[in-house]
């Protein structure tokens, strides 16, 4: 082994503490990356194989009822390979020993053999037995949650007749990965489920015989799918169609995806930020190694060393240790990929969900992080090969000693001598100070963007379910219904206040911009269900106008005042111009608001209500669920407190498990970040610090001009950071943004004092183990070094 050789591991021996630091933090943003994007190509690759194997489809329509022979013309239109038309309806569902209210979606398939599109993946039990009825197939996360198995049997009010089913299978279908009840964000297992029937025993219980009201569509290749929708709205139109949709919108799709683009968010951010503090750290420990090696440099050419040779010994430094970080961080990262995987199948509704790590995402996290550590180092090594073995040889130039702001303006006499040493140094040494305060700015930093999130959370989880939504149910009705209906549920039991609603499906367009979801019509002083601005609080509708969103605005490009084309899509399909009154901030889906006046005139109705908002006397509200099951004309009940439930255990699991993940990374860049720091500056003023003991500084006082200077720069480094904290979340937050959801940067005091209080007890555990080596400093190996 040569010498250069002995050299190196020496060193790295040497600098273990640090270097394990800089491993650490290089392995944690390694594991980030590793994580979030093998976990990523495992939902796509599952999601990719499911659609394939079940043939989902491209293109989907709801209608209010047409011929089977309809069925036909769809499939003969251009570009349509597969078609299924069946009869879809929403049905109350009473499982024994569950109090509430369930809704279920139920489906008709053929009579024998499978679907042409949206294939059912049978999981448990049996498929439905031709012509035999009363069988049903449910969904597997609804028969989980109730604990149902084949052989089970559940009611259903089906067309207002309560009837028994017999459940003979467990299934899965590609169009309820993401299973959530129509008009909801979040699934709700226990109070939505799928459940599917022959569609001669549907369609004969709803009068849809020879009829359908539900029609999928599977592309043919190149097909184009404005063209193919265009078309199947016009064949669909006279039978009461409701704007053929592309599967970017299907609901289930439409929440994968809108995870996905999370998940691609946190696959890229944090470990960017991760990788730079290496580099950055990386640049620090091998400028300062440089600087201190400067002789051994020189005397390394001086006998013969090649300038390759100096270059490669200085890179094989930071080799070393992104080997070692990137070995750690891809193990890190597979496991944790492992556990996240387990947590998306909780939520994902798949038949197989398997893990895997692409070995091209480990070479390639391996290239982004060897690149990150030579780019933090090149420069340094590039001084360290280039300069002059005679200039090297030389000792440094001492530093001008000239007085410090503080004796300028005469205020010395007010500050003990330690003090004004402290102060002096930092100032004459401004660029290296400032890189120190710089690194501890970054980690406070991340801690407090892994940190801000939980902070979201519970800020919108409380504007979403205790400003906008205050009643603590919704019934919603089958049919458009008189506005009779709400006396009738004012006498139910425990029934407090009601407030009726109206919706209908719309078409908004502006321009050439447009974007179909339901417009909401409510009083102009809704007191349950409430228009708020997350900025200005509650709105008061206006009498005419319409209120939408700020994220439906940008998609629009629209803004106050402008008219906006609304086209229903039920009924007779109106048209109307409604003018833009104001802007909304609000955090989940697209939203548009009218009042039922402006519904009214629209629909040409009088006091149709789609819905009522009620609170209720918790002492008697299962005597009200009883109730509601049995009322023919309830098509479901949205329970306040299961959708914050489903919230926590949705949104707020998935986000704040990824949070504590980022937290303990970014808390390990912390410590590594000011650790290094402090041994660094160790290394560095050794020499100077013996010379205080030799001169008569006790060593308390010698440590405490170390470590006074530590804390200055951490007492500047804490604010920056908070600072760089805050920006970070405020970019986090607009990259996970999506139609779905959007985030506010909501950072409250404790998470700015949890990011400080790490920082703190990493910069006194790093002062406890650089005080302990200085009390055990040999005075005399520290002073030999030639003057």
């Amino acid at each position: 082994m040569r010498a250069i050789h002995r050299k190196l591991i020496r060193e790295l021996w040497q600098t273990r503490w640090q270097v394990l630091a800089i491993v650490l933090v290089m392995a944690s943003g390694v594991a980030m990356v590793v994580m979030s994007i093998s976990t990523l190509q495992s939902l796509q690759r599952t999601r990719a194989g499911f659609y394939a194997e079940s043939r989902f489809g491209d293109a989907f329509a709801q209608l209010k009822r047409a011929p089977l022979a309809m069925g036909e013309r769809i499939r003969e239109l251009p570009g349509v390979a597969a078609v299924e038309v069946r009869v879809a309806v929403a049905v109350t569902i009473d499982v024994a020993g569950f109090t509430e209210p369930a809704t279920g979606r139920l489906i008709s398939l053929p009579e024998e053999g499978e679907p042409a599109v949206n294939r059912i993946h049978l999981r448990a039990g049996r498929n439905l037995t031709p012509y035999r009825r009363g069988e049903i197939l449910i969904s597997e996360a609804f028969a989980n949650a109730h604990r149902l198995q084949p052989g089970d049997s559940l009611h259903a009010v089906i067309n207002g007749k309560k009837q028994r089913c017999q459940i003979v299978g467990i299934a899965l279908s590609p169009e309820h990965v993401y299973s959530v009840r129509p008009g909801e964000l979040l699934p709700d297992d226990r109070r939505f489920g799928v459940l599917w029937m022959h569609y001669d025993e549907l369609a004969a219980a709803f009068d849809m015989d020879g009829a359908f009201n539900d029609v999928s569509v599977a592309f043919a290749p190149g097909a184009s799918e404005v063209e193919v929708l265009r078309s199947i709205d016009r064949l669909l139109a006279p039978y009461g169609g409701i704007d053929a949709y592309g599967r970017d919108r299907q609901p289930s799709h439409r929440f994968l995806e809108n995870e996905l683009i999370q998940l691609r968010t946190m696959a890229l951010l944090p470990p960017v930020i991760f990788l730079s503090v290496t580099a950055f750290l990386l640049h620090v420990v091998m400028s300062r190694i440089v600087a201190i090696q400067r002789e051994q440099i020189a005397a390394m050419r001086a006998f013969g060393y090649t300038r390759r040779e100096v270059a490669m010994h200085f890179f094989a430094f930071a080799i070393v240790i992104s080997v070692l970080g990137t070995s750690l961080g891809i193990a890190l990262g597979a496991w944790l990929g492992y556990d996240l995987t387990g947590l998306y199948a909780a939520f994902f509704r798949f038949p197989v969900f398997h893990y895997r790590l692409d070995p091209l995402l480990a070479i390639a996290a391996s290239v982004v992080s060897f690149a990150s550590a030579l780019g933090g180092v090149w420069r340094s090594v590039w001084f360290a090969a280039n300069e002059p073995p005679a200039q090297a040889m030389q000792p440094r130039p001492p530093a001008r000693y000239r007085p410090s702001l503080l004796e300028s303006l005469g205020l010395q006499r007010y500050f003990p001598q330690i003090v004004r040493m402290i102060l002096r140094h930092l100032e004459r040494r401004p660029i290296q100070a400032l890189l120190t305060s710089v690194g501890i700015a970054m980690s406070v930093a991340m801690l407090v963007m892994g940190n801000f999130m939980e902070d979201t959370v519970d800020h919108v989880m409380t504007f979403q379910f205790f400003q906008v939504h205050r009643q603590d149910m919704m019934v919603a009705f089958v049919e458009p219904t008189t506005g009779k209906v709400v006396h009738d549920i004012e006498h139910l039991p425990g029934v407090l206040a009601v407030e009726p609603f109206r919706a209908v499906p719309v078409r908004v367009t502006h321009q050439h911009h447009q974007r179909r979801l339901d417009l909401l019509g409510l009083s102009t002083t809704p007191q349950l269900m409430r228009v708020v601005d997350a900025h200005s609080g509650p709105v008061e509708l206006p009498k005419e106008g319409i209120i939408i969103s700020k994220r439906l605005a940008e998609i629009l490009h629209c803004n106050v005042g402008d008219a906006l084309r609304v086209e229903v899509l039920e009924s007779r399909r109106p048209v109307e111009m409604l003018t833009v009154t104001r802007l909304l901030d609000d955090y989940l889906d697209l939203n548009a608001y009218v009042s039922t006046e402006v519904v009214h005139r629209i629909m040409q109705e009088q006091d149709t209500v789609s819905g009522v908002f009620l609170t209720a006397d918790g002492q008697t509200v299962d005597q009200l669920f009883e109730k509601l099951k049995a009322t023919p004309r309830v098509a479901g009940v949205n329970i306040k407190r299961a959708g914050i439930e489903s919230y926590r255990k949705t949104m707020a699991e998935n986000l704040l498990r990824m949070k504590a993940m980022t937290v303990i990374f970014a808390s390990i860049v912390a410590c590594g970040v000011v650790y290094n720091c402090a041994r660094i500056s160790l290394a560095e003023r050794s020499r100077e610090l013996g010379t205080l003991r030799v001169l008569g500084f006790t060593r308390g006082e010698t440590a405490m001009v170390l470590l006074g200077e530590l804390a200055v720069l951490l007492a500047v480094a804490i604010p920056i950071g908070l600072t760089m904290g805050y920006l970070l979340s405020w970019l986090l937050t607009l990259s996970l943004s999506t139609e779905v959801h959007r985030f506010p940067v909501i950072i409250q005091g404790r998470t700015y004092a949890f990011a400080i209080v790490v920082t703190i007890l990493a910069a006194l555990a790093s002062a406890f183990i650089v005080r302990r080596r200085m009390d055990r400093f040999n005075i005399v190996e520290v002073l030999k070094a030639r003057d």
